[in-house]
C-alpha cells in the first residue's frame, strides 16, 4: 500500500492556511456490507463540540465507555464508499485495523488539525510528508 504525498499546509491544514473540515480517507481493509461489496473510500469531517457532547448522554456509553468511539466516529463519518448511511451498525462491523485508522485519524483532524505526518524512509533516510487520511485511491 502507497501513502499519499501531501504539499506543505498552512495553519488549518490547507496551503494558505483555508479551514479545511472534510477529510478523505482509505480505509486499510475496508467495509464489507450485507451484499458482500467492499467499501474503502471515505470523508471525515470535523467534529462539532455537540459531536463530543451528546454521545455522552447514551446508555451505551454509561454501560461501556468504549462505545463513544463507536457513537463519535459514527457521526463524523460522513461518506464511506456507497453505503447510504452511517450508522453505529456500520462502525461495529469494521475491522479492528479500520476501526484503529478512524480514531487515529479523528484524533489527528481534531486536536492536531490536520492529518499530515513527517516520516523518514528507514531505506535511505529521506525525509517526506505524508497524508495520513489517503487523498489518494489506496493512499493510507
Amino acid at each position: 500500500m502507497t501513502a499519499g504525498v501531501a504539499a506543505p499546509a498552512g495553519p488549518a491544514g490547507r496551503p494558505g492556511g483555508e479551514l479545511r473540515t472534510e477529510y478523505p480517507f482509505v480505509l486499510p481493509r475496508g467495509y464489507v456490507d450485507d451484499a458482500g461489496v467492499l467499501h474503502r473510500e471515505g470523508v471525515m469531517r470535523l467534529a462539532t463540540a455537540r459531536d463530543e457532547i451528546l454521545p455522552q448522554r447514551d446508555p451505551r456509553v454509561r454501560e461501556n465507555e468504549a462505545y463513544l468511539t463507536i457513537l463519535l466516529l459514527a457521526r463524523v463519518v460522513t461518506r464511506l464508499g456507497t453505503v447510504p448511511g452511517i450508522t453505529t451498525g456500520i462502525i461495529e462491523g469494521l475491522f479492528a485495523s479500520d476501526l484503529a485508522f478512524l480514531q487515529d485519524l479523528y484524533r489527528r483532524i481534531n486536536a492536531e488539525g490536520h492529518s499530515q505526518a513527517a516520516v523518514t524512509c528507514p531505506a535511505c533516510h529521506h525525509e517526506f510528508t505524508v497524508d495520513l487520511a489517503g487523498q489518494q485511491p489506496g493512499g493510507s
